[in-house]
Order: C-alpha cells, then sequence, then structure tokens
C-alpha cells in the first residue's frame, strides 16, 4: 500500500474520502470479466493496475482484447510471473484458484475470487453441486462477496469470494422478504425463472454463445439443478426452484421470482420490506409499477452500472408475490461486485470506482 489517507466512516456504507492507494493486479486479464475489472479499477481512485495476465495474449497490449481500454498503458503478462501486490483479482474459470489459491495469498494481501471457487461455505457443496474442492481449508477463511448480505464480515477478509450473477439477482429480489419473515424455510414457495444475456458464457462460451445461434432465442439451458442454487439455499437459508434462459441479450441478468408466502401480506408490508432493506444501501433501487416504459426492473436500465433493482407485484387474492430484480451481469452480478466488497475489505468508501451511470437509449444491453 502507497501513500496516506483516512479510512472509511465504518458506520457509513458510502465512507469518506481518502488518499491510500492500493496496487493490483488482475489474473485472467483476457476474458470479459477481466476485461470488466480492468475498466474499474482503471478509473478507481485507490488502485493502481501493476499487472493483467493472460497465457494466450502474452505481452500483447490490453487494449488489442479489449478496445474500450486502448487508452490503458498496461500489456499482459505470463500468468506464471506473477508481481506482489496488495490486491489480487482473480477472473479465471472455475478450478483454477483452488489450484493456485497458496501462490495467490502468498502474493497479495487481499484476494478477491470471481469464480465458484470459494462461494460455497462447505466442501460438502462441493461435493454435491460441482466436482469436489482441492483446497478446502480455505473454504471457512473466504467471505461472500456481495456487501448487501454480507457487509458486516468484509471489513479485513483477506479472501473474498464472488457470487455467481444468477444467484445474486435472485438474492437481492429475495433477501428483504427473508428479513421480514415473509420467507423462511419453512414459510412458503419459491420459483425463480431467471434471463441471462449470452456474456455469461465468457468469451469462450462456444456455439451456444456466438451471435447466430443466440440470436432470437430464450432457450432454457438449466431447467433444474443450477448450481447457483447452493448459493441461494447457503445465504438465504430457502430453497427454490429454479430455471434459467438465455436469451438475446449480451449484458444481463433478470429475475423473476413467484412467492407463495404461507400467510397473506399486504402492498404496504412489500414496500415496508423492501424500503426497510435497500433504503440506504447505495447501489440498490426500488422501481415497482412506476410510471412510463420502464415500470419493473429491467437489464436494460442497469446495463454497465453497479446498480441492481427490485421491484414487486402482488395478486389481487394476495396469494402470489411477484418479485422483479434486474442486474448486469458483469458488473453487479461479477466485476463491480468484485471491487465494491473490496472496497468494503480495505476501509474505503463502497462507491469508489463504482459511481458510473449507465447509458439510454442503449441497444441490447
Amino acid at each position: 500500500m502507497t501513500g496516506e489517507g483516512t479510512a472509511a466512516d465504518p458506520d457509513s456504507p458510502v465512507g469518506e474520502a481518502t488518499t491510500e492507494t492500493y496496487t493490483a493486479s488482475v489474473i485472467g486479464g483476457t476474458g470479459f470479466t477481466g476485461g470488466e475489472l480492468l475498466r474499474i479499477l482503471a478509473g478507481h481512485p485507490s488502485f493502481e493496475v501493476v499487472q493483467a495476465t493472460s497465457r494466450s495474449a502474452d505481452n500483447m497490449t490490453v487494449g488489442r482484447s479489449h478496445p474500450n481500454l486502448r487508452g490503458l498503458d498496461l500489456r499482459f503478462s505470463s500468468p506464471e510471473e506473477l508481481e506482489p501486490v496488495d490486491v489480487l483479482f482473480s477472473a479465471t474459470p472455475h478450478g483454477v484458484s483452488m489450484e493456485r489459491i497458496d501462490e495467490y495469498v502468498e502474493t497479495a494481501d487481499t484476494v478477491v475470487d470471481l469464480s465458484a471457487d470459494f462461494r460455497l461455505p462447505e466442501a460438502a457443496l462441493y461435493d454435491e453441486w460441482y466436482d469436489g474442492h482441492s483446497a478446502p481449508e480455505y473454504l471457512e477463511r473466504a467471505e461472500y462477496a456481495l456487501p448487501e448480505i454480507n457487509r458486516e464480515n468484509l471489513p479485513g477478509a483477506d479472501l473474498i469470494a464472488g457470487g455467481g450473477c444468477n444467484a445474486t439477482a435472485t438474492i437481492l429480489g429475495l433477501k428483504p422478504l427473508v428479513d421480514a419473515g415473509v420467507l423462511g424455510p419453512e414459510t412458503g414457495e419459491v420459483v425463480v425463472d431467471v434471463k441471462v444475456g449470452s456474456s455469461e458464457g465468457g468469451a469462450g462460451g462456444g456455439a451456444a454463445s456466438s451471435h447466430p445461434e443466440r440470436s432470437g432465442v430464450v432457450r432454457p439451458y438449466a431447467p433444474t439443478g443450477h448450481r447457483h442454487e447452493a448459493e441461494i439455499e447457503a445465504y438465504l437459508g430457502l430453497s427454490v426452484s429454479f430455471t434459467v434462459h438465455a436469451v438475446d441479450m449480451v449484458r444481463g441478468a433478470s429475475a423473476t421470482c413467484h412467492v407463495f408466502p404461507e400467510e397473506p401480506v399486504s402492498k404496504g408490508d412489500l414496500w415496508g420490506a423492501y424500503r426497510g432493506a435497500y433504503a440506504d444501501e447505495p447501489f440498490m433501487r426500488i422501481v415497482s409499477g412506476s410510471g412510463g416504459v420502464y415500470r419493473y426492473p429491467e437489464p436494460k436500465s442497469v446495463a454497465g452500472t453497479n446498480h441492481g433493482e427490485v421491484g414487486f407485484e402482488l395478486d389481487p387474492g394476495n396469494r402470489r408475490v411477484v418479485v422483479f430484480s434486474a442486474i448486469d451481469n458483469m458488473t453487479k452480478g461479477s466485476a463491480g461486485q468484485a471491487v465494491h466488497a473490496a472496497n468494503v475489505a480495505l476501509g474505503l468508501p463502497e462507491t469508489a470506482g463504482l459511481e458510473f451511470d449507465g447509458l439510454h437509449p442503449v441497444g441490447s444491453p
């Protein structure tokens, strides 16, 4: 860490200005999420990016892979030649970080992993939902990155695990109902339908993510058994019926949750729950039945931002609550969430480097 400054006020979710500077690296910098991390960190007042790694683009400029970053004076280097830094962000496929975690924690004071490698709290869950875990001793040490549900445990964390984008959208939509006691392990059925953009598949997403194949589709690709169900259950204590569709957009994740509480709720109850959960959250917006074209949360409204939108509607018979949530899967669902969590861990203002708004109108998000 270089420079001097005053740490953020721990009682404020936004914090105070600071002049501290932290060196940072991005492992897996040629992917979509790696590029999003580099974009955010390049504009962050407290981070200096000193290394971005890539095997395939070793010694090539960052702008060659990410044309929006042509102004960034940085070349990719080999991931086998890691430089010591204050904060290491790993944007590699599942399985890489758990194999290299010993090296990562020796290289950096704080490690932020954006893969699925440390986001579940128990090794047994990896046996059930993945292919096991090769470094289970780190799972108890890792803190889930989403500040809206884990802010109190992030300050000082040295291993942070980014959430899955589909799980993030769902958790943000349902969390207020859990907090208010409307939902719980024994208090109602939940059916979740998520629509996601092609960037979720990554830069190497294959034929299913190619433009000709993706164009015009609403394609179920995980009707049952999606791995993000494990996160939702672990962090909300809910069992959900969960389905994911691939749709014709680039950026975005939209969750529609059908909630059937055992006890009737009113519109006032719902407003109280959502305002109580998110009134002081710097990146959450409640959009529920307002006027105009964008009456409910939509990925297009938050594309390129770290904002999440949530909304709801109540069936006239008070039997079903329909909850809507929308995020940009690469920002709030991944890179932005990681930087937000790192801000909290380091005592920086929570919104540092993340205060940019989106664009309107835009084409496919």
